[in-house]
């Protein structure tokens, strides 16, 4: 889990970044704070990894907070003036957020950071949970934040992996579970879904179309990695598609 602080003197920012860490499963909230002093307080006594910064603050602008903390802890930094970009990537920032700031953005970075530090072996993760599943074929039970949920096979399209949790995509929608894509590719039967990349599986009979080596899906185009390639056309081929 990856502890998170948000530093910003607008009170809105603070509510709309703390919503949005509210809604990722591997970030978790320590403070929110209008005082860059205070911020860095907490990252000078080690309470937290990752800290959403604002560059325009009374006390300290978020360039002074970061050559002060120099690397302490990851930053993404929160502004609505793009100009500052060049000075946080210069003090090695994770990510640089315009404001105002939507979602997908904002996950993509926190996905940056949780790689960084998978990467560095920094934060242990909480163990996967194992999806459920029965002895029917046609439905598997899998664990979100805070449920488990049951989902009927003919309803996923593909699942992106994201390290230790992974995105299964349906019909009608997303979810994110703490899981491995190994244990996903071992739960699903084999005559249906098909690894087609580190990062992918598919459901089959939800291609659209295959251009070269990538596989469209509705709107999203899934590359094909070359470890799988061969075994993929393989199969496409005694399927007679």
């Amino acid at each position: 889990m990856i502890r998170c602080l948000v530093v910003d003197d607008e009170p809105l920012a603070l509510d709309i970044l703390a919503d949005y860490i509210s809604k990722i499963p591997f970030l978790k909230l320590v403070k929110t704070t209008i005082s860059a002093i205070e911020g860095l307080s907490l990252v000078q006594n080690d309470e937290v990894d990752l800290v959403f910064l604002d560059v325009q603050m009374p006390e300290l602008t978020g360039i002074q907070f970061l050559k002060i903390i120099n690397g302490r802890c990851d930053v993404i930094l929160t502004t609505a003036y793009s100009q500052y970009a060049l000075d946080g990537y210069e003090l090695d920032v994770t990510d640089y957020l315009l404001k105002p700031i939507a979602f997908d953005r904002f996950y993509k970075a926190a996905q940056k950071v949780l790689n960084k530090k998978q990467d560095n072996a920094a934060i242990p993760l909480p163990a996967a949970e194992p999806p459920l599943h029965t002895n029917s074929n046609n439905f598997i039970f899998v664990k979100t934040e805070h449920k488990i949920q049951k989902i009927y096979l003919d309803d996923i399209l593909y699942i992106e992996g994201l390290k230790d949790y992974i995105s299964i995509f349906t019909k009608s929608e997303r979810i994110i579970i703490l899981q491995n894509m190994k244990k996903m590719e071992e739960t699903l039967p084999s005559k249906s879904f098909v690894r087609v990349h580190k990062s992918y599986i598919i459901a089959l009979d939800k291609i659209d179309s295959i251009e070269r080596s990538r596989i469209q899906i509705k709107d999203k185009i899934i590359p094909v990695g070359d470890t799988y390639r061969e075994y993929f056309f393989k199969l496409i081929e005694n399927k007679n598609v």
